[in-house]
């Protein structure tokens, strides 16, 4: 999860979160060789005494000038596009989730299982000794490790949006709509999440759990859940 400290994004947990964090470095890395350019031309344009009559009316630097972002902002896009639809892309879902907000908590429904369904509250500040502040929920979602989930999130009265940064999943949450995504988890663990959509005067209250563990102890819960 993040710190105060932490200037950069969470420690990924799921692949489709580490290739948007490529992205993120390969963008950057892009931005980084057009500054140091582009501040280098501006510094030899303050610098120099030199003088050109032609470049009112000279085609070549334009057509250079074009054609130079229009192919940078190829290297952009088709990493972008190929996210993208990495994103959306849907196979074979073992279970399926359903994240329902309101004003102001998350209930949860597991689609697969006819009785598990619960509300998530947020732990009261007094009573969070070891758990972090207005981070921890009295329900955690819990979900198998190495599997795909599908999750489904819709809401009550306004819109929310169901966020986990370190897997790369943010879900607007609209009345009346059911919005899909999916998400991987490649390693055991708890993370935390929060509404990314003002939502009302308790709109930093509502945070999200989710812990992941393997496949075998995850049917324990489901048993001793029935």
């Amino acid at each position: 999860m993040a710190t105060w400290s932490n200037l950069n994004l969470q420690n990924s947990a799921s692949p489709l979160m580490e290739q948007i964090i490529f992205f993120h470095d390969h963008t950057l890395i892009i931005l980084i060789m057009i500054t140091i350019l582009v501040s280098y031309m501006m510094m030899s344009l303050f610098f120099n005494k030199y003088i050109n009559r032609f470049l009112l009316e000279q085609q070549m630097i334009e057509m250079i000038w074009t054609i130079l972002p229009a192919i940078t902002l190829i290297f952009i896009a088709l990493p972008s596009l190929r996210l993208l639809y990495l994103l959306d892309e849907l196979n074979n879902p073992l279970i399926t989730l359903k994240s329902i907000g309101h004003q102001w908590y998350w209930s949860y429904e597991y689609s697969d299982f006819s009785n598990i369904e619960f509300d998530s509250y947020m732990i009261q500040s007094p009573d969070q000794i070891n758990n972090f502040r207005l981070l921890d929920v009295d329900n955690r979602v819990t979900i198998p490790m190495n599997n795909q989930i599908r999750i489904l999130v819709t809401a009550t009265d306004v819109i929310h949006s169901w966020t986990i940064p370190s897997l790369g999943v943010k879900v607007d949450a609209n009345p009346g709509r059911l919005n899909q995504t999916n998400f991987f988890i490649n390693r055991p663990g708890i993370f935390y999440g929060q509404c990314s959509e003002i939502c009302g005067a308790n709109h930093s209250f509502m945070p999200i759990v989710i812990e992941s563990i393997s496949i075998k102890n995850f049917i324990n819960w489901i048993n001793n859940y029935s």
